[in-house]
């Protein structure tokens, strides 16, 4: 397959993520009732269907979760002129949040009914400067461990040709988002 052609497919599957998306509530947050009963891998799943909101950031940054699975994330980003730096290019921050978004949903996909998590350690590598020529990136989240409490994953943030731009890990905190009084009962 050529670089061209993957970039077409690229831009195909971000043109139907899109639909979906546009077609449903738009950027924001999903409320308790939406997600009850549901595991993190559906709720992103929903989310890809445009029946949950998506993350605001996602316009502010110009990126977007193109595919979800089980214990991984796909997100595809557009670095604009508004993402660059004194230097020209894509500053480290736009790097980090499509990384972190792609680690921390790759992570979401294997939250059971009732659990959450959050990112406690973040550590992102930019091996290469990403400027204006490159017209999209993907960052491709995979979980490495999930557990009780804790949970890795790593992400590779590359362009439609294969070069790779940025690498990164993240360790999670795994916690109950059920309140649970004492005596047991779940409130």
């Amino acid at each position: 397959m050529t670089t061209h052609s993957l970039l077409d497919d690229w831009l195909a599957e971000e043109a139907t993520v899109l639909r979906h998306l546009n077609s449903g509530p738009g950027p924001g947050v999903a409320r308790p009732e939406q997600i009850a009963g549901k595991t993190g891998l559906e709720q992103m799943q929903a989310m890809l269907r445009g029946e949950l909101p998506f993350a605001a950031i996602a316009r502010t940054l110009d990126f977007m979760a193109i595919d979800i699975g089980d214990g991984t994330a796909t997100f595809q980003g557009t670095p604009g002129p508004e993402h660059l730096n004194p230097m020209g290019t894509v500053h480290g921050g736009w790097f980090a949040t499509i990384l972190d978004s792609a680690l921390g949903c790759a992570v979401h996909t294997k939250m059971l009914p009732g659990r959450g998590y959050t990112t406690a350690e973040l550590s992102v590598n930019i091996v290469r400067a990403l400027t204006l020529k490159v017209p999209r990136v993907r960052a491709i989240g995979r979980v490495i461990h999930s557990g009780r409490q804790l949970a890795t994953a790593d992400a590779q943030l590359v362009g439609p040709d294969g070069t790779l731009y940025a690498h990164a890990t993240t360790t999670c905190l795994v916690f109950d988002l059920q309140h649970k009084p004492a005596g047991g009962a779940t409130t």
